[in-house]
């Protein structure tokens, strides 16, 4: 990958992020701080670095950007990451000029791009999507339509944070809350406004009569594919959402249901509440579904009060169960996709994939494990739809490093790195190796190797020293490591027998 090491990103992960940042209306350059600032905090520092000129601007400049800074703790460090940037745009000569393609195919459906806004309220009204769609995004699958008015909770979200923004979100919403008509109409609306965007309709039925007539009608409103909603865990009523999708009899009657009721492209979306989510999706196809969409979000109870003894969101002292959503659930999310991917009797099905997605590189996981495109939803809700600007750009430069022309190109190429675990090699150990340059001595690792570990590591003048016939090569030592001085590229050797490789030549000195 493109090297941007150097940038600053923990400064730049403590931007406000601004709706309209006063940094950029300071800037005595006419440059766009904030716009810079939001591309490395959604790791496109490339794309961010490319919006420079050649001149460094920034070097001599006393920075009236970092004055205008919001953040009451401390300015960022807004001149030194564009100077950092603008260092690191001589190694972006060597992106070929090439034009990539990022438009695709999905179930006879051509997507501009594999970004779509996920059936929740980032996408269930007119405003809002054709909002998004003026933005970039290629479409949006429509908040669940139903023919009911579902009764909804107040507060009805709570999150867990990191102090940079939420890495994990609880809701306990349910469907859309207009009446069927309302969302029939902006269907139409958005279809005849919109005719090259995409308009998922998601829909669920109490019965199967209802299951056939929603999608007759989403259809004959100009949606382009119907998605079956058979993962919400957040119904109050039985027998609805998570409670048909973990369910292989119900997944199969409720799909045929909707294909006789429509003719394009019909969705399947399952819920990860089950241990394997295959049984559901070969239900799914036996219904006559022509892909899949995954996933929803994860059962949850979150945010215990240690006074009130209540769980969040508190409504009047009680909460429930409910969805987990956010970054944190990606790598379950991944799992499930490659699962999918994996299904035997449906091979590389067509997969509309979901679940923690923030940047473009998260996008890329889940094309790598099967997903043809994805869609989107928490991070909107933490940042808006602008987020799609980083998304396009930092997937377009991506694969034009890696010289690939069309985005479905990358469908699939890492289904077959994941194995089964007592596949894996299990005859040597990879060292880790130590930076001597970059320790500063704190002893984490030691701490971690010592109490957590396998008592590998020893403090000798202030620093780690490593025992090589202790080390098992679990590298936890690499994960805690605040400053980054040890790497997992060291010696690769057979315990008890003779070195066997180097993963990395560059390991050859230094790496105890």
């Amino acid at each position: 990958m493109i090297q941007t090491t150097a940038i600053p990103s923990r400064q730049a992960e403590r931007c406000l992020l601004c709706h309209d940042g006063p940094c950029t209306a300071a800037c005595p350059h006419g440059l766009d701080p904030a716009r810079l600032l939001r591309s490395v905090r959604f790791e496109n520092a490339a794309g961010a670095a490319r919006r420079l000129s050649e001149q460094d601007l920034c070097a001599g400049c006393s920075a009236p950007c970092q004055a205008a800074c919001l953040r009451g703790d401390g300015a960022v460090e807004i001149r030194e990451i564009c100077m950092a940037l603008h260092k690191s745009r001589p190694d972006l000569e060597e992106l070929s000029r090439t034009p990539v393609d990022l438009s695709s195919e999905f179930c006879g459906v051509r997507l501009e791009n594999p970004f779509l806004l996920s059936s929740s309220v980032v996408a269930s009204s007119y405003d809002k999507i054709a909002r998004a769609f003026e933005m970039g995004w290629a479409g949006a699958c429509f908040k669940t339509i139903c023919d009911f008015i579902p009764r909804e909770a107040s507060p009805r979200y709570s999150a867990l944070s990191d102090g940079q923004g939420f890495y994990g979100f609880k809701n306990i919403e349910q469907l859309s809350c207009d009446s069927l008509e309302e969302d029939l109409e902006i269907i139409r609306r958005l279809k005849r406004d919109w005719p090259g965007k995409v308009l998922i309709a998601s829909i669920m039925g109490r019965d199967e009569e209802e299951w056939t007539r929603l999608a007759r009608l989403v259809e004959e409103a100009g949606a382009d594919l119907v998605e079956c909603n058979f993962s919400c865990p957040n119904m109050e009523q039985d027998g609805l959402g998570v409670d048909v999708g973990q369910s292989p009899q119900a997944v199969e009657r409720y799909t045929a249901a909707a294909r006789r009721g429509c003719s394009i492209p019909l969705l399947a979306k399952l819920t990860p509440n089950v241990g394997d989510m295959r049984p559901m999706a070969m239900a799914a196809k036996r219904g006559g579904a022509d892909g899949l969409a995954a996933i929803n979000t994860v059962k949850s109870i979150m945010g215990m009060n240690l006074d009130t003894y209540a769980t969040s969101p508190s409504v009047r002292g009680f909460s429930g169960v409910g969805g987990y959503s956010g970054r944190a659930v990606k790598p379950i999310a991944l799992r499930f996709i490659w699962e999918l991917a994996t299904c035997p009797g449906w091979q590389a099905p067509p997969i509309s994939g979901m679940g923690g997605i923030e940047s473009w590189r998260d996008a890329v996981e889940f094309m790598l494990l099967g997903a043809d495109h994805v869609q989107v939803t928490t991070a909107v809700m933490q940042y808006g739809y602008r987020i799609i600007d980083d998304l396009l750009e930092g997937l377009t430069l991506y694969l034009r490093e890696k010289a690939l022309t069309r985005v479905n190109q990358l469908k699939g190429l890492g289904v077959e790195n994941v194995a089964a675990l007592e596949e894996l090699e299990r005859e040597s150990i990879l060292l880790p190796r130590f930076d001597r340059s970059r320790c500063v001595g704190c002893g984490r690792c030691y701490l971690s190797c010592r109490d957590g570990g396998h008592d590998a590591l020893v403090m000798r003048r202030g620093r780690p020293v490593m025992n090589p016939k202790a080390c098992v090569g679990c590298h936890l030592c690499v994960l805690v490591c605040p400053v980054h001085a040890i790497s997992g590229y060291g010696k690769r050797i057979v315990p008890d027998g003779e070195e066997n490789r180097l993963e990395n030549p560059a390991c050859q000195e230094g790496a105890t």
